[in-house]
C-alpha cells in the first residue's frame, strides 16, 4: 500500500514541477537591458562544445566588454525547425520582451527533406509575429549540401534573401560563409563547427547586428 501512495505522490509532484517551470517561463522578465533574443538549431545552441564556448556566448561578450547595454537570451535548441521555432516564438516574445531577434533556423528542415514552401511561410510567419511585437529581425541564411539534388539545394539557398526582401528584415547570407573553407574546424559528423570556428561564425553576423543593435539601443 505504501508504495502505491508513494508512487502516486511522485506522480503528483512530477506534475506540479511541470507547471511551476511552465508558469515560471511564460512569466515576463523584469524590465532592464534590451533583449536580443536567438531562436536557432545546433549551430547556435553550440551543439558539442563547451558551456560559453558558442557564438551566441561569443556575442554575449563582445557586447559586455564594449559596455553595450544589451542582453542575450539563447533559446536555440539542437534539432529545431521552423515549425518548432514559430510555435515557441509567441511565448518567448511575451517572455523576454526582445528588441531584436535573430532566427537561425531551416537547416533542419532541409536536412529532413520537408517542404520549402512550409519552410519559408514559416520563416515569414516568425517575422512577421516578431515585427508586430516591434522588434527587429535578423535572419540568418543555410546552405546544404548539393547531394540534396540541384533544385532542392537552390530553392532552399533562395528561401532566405527572398524572406528577408519581402519581410523588410536584415540578412546575413550563409553563417558558415567563413567556415566551410576549414575542413578541420568541424567536429567528427562534419555538421556541426569546433569551438575554433565560433568567433569566426561571429564575425559574419557581427557586421549586419551591431549597426541594428546601435539604431534600437536608442528607442525607449
Amino acid at each position: 500500500m505504501r508504495s502505491k501512495w508513494t508512487l502516486i505522490l511522485g506522480t503528483v509532484l512530477i506534475a506540479l514541477a511541470a507547471c511551476w517551470q511552465t508558469v515560471a517561463a511564460a512569466a515576463p522578465r523584469p524590465a532592464g537591458q534590451p533583449v536580443v533574443l536567438v531562436i536557432g538549431d545546433s549551430l547556435s545552441a553550440g551543439y558539442g562544445l563547451e558551456t560559453g564556448a558558442g557564438w551566441v556566448s561569443l556575442l554575449q561578450k563582445r557586447l559586455q566588454e564594449r559596455n553595450a547595454p544589451w542582453r542575450v537570451v539563447n533559446a536555440s535548441i539542437s534539432g529545431e525547425t521552423t515549425a518548432g521555432g514559430m510555435s515557441s516564438l509567441p511565448a518567448l516574445l511575451q517572455r523576454d520582451q526582445p528588441k531584436v531577434v535573430i532566427i537561425e533556423l531551416g537547416g533542419n528542415d532541409a536536412l529532413r527533406g520537408l517542404s520549402l514552401a512550409a519552410t519559408e511561410s514559416n520563416l515569414r510567419s516568425m517575422a512577421s509575429a516578431c515585427e508586430m511585437f516591434g522588434a527587429r529581425v535578423l535572419l540568418i541564411g543555410m546552405r546544404i549540401p548539393p547531394n540534396y539534388g540541384p533544385a532542392y539545394t537552390r530553392g532552399f539557398e533562395a528561401i532566405f534573401p527572398r524572406v528577408a526582401r519581402l519581410q523588410h528584415t536584415a540578412l546575413v547570407p550563409f553563417l558558415l560563409s567563413g567556415v566551410v573553407g576549414h575542413p578541420d574546424w568541424f567536429q567528427a559528423d562534419n555538421i556541426h563547427p569546433t569551438a575554433a570556428a565560433q568567433a569566426t561564425m561571429l564575425d559574419t553576423v557581427w557586421p549586419v547586428l551591431e549597426p541594428m543593435l546601435r539604431l534600437q539601443a536608442g528607442k525607449r
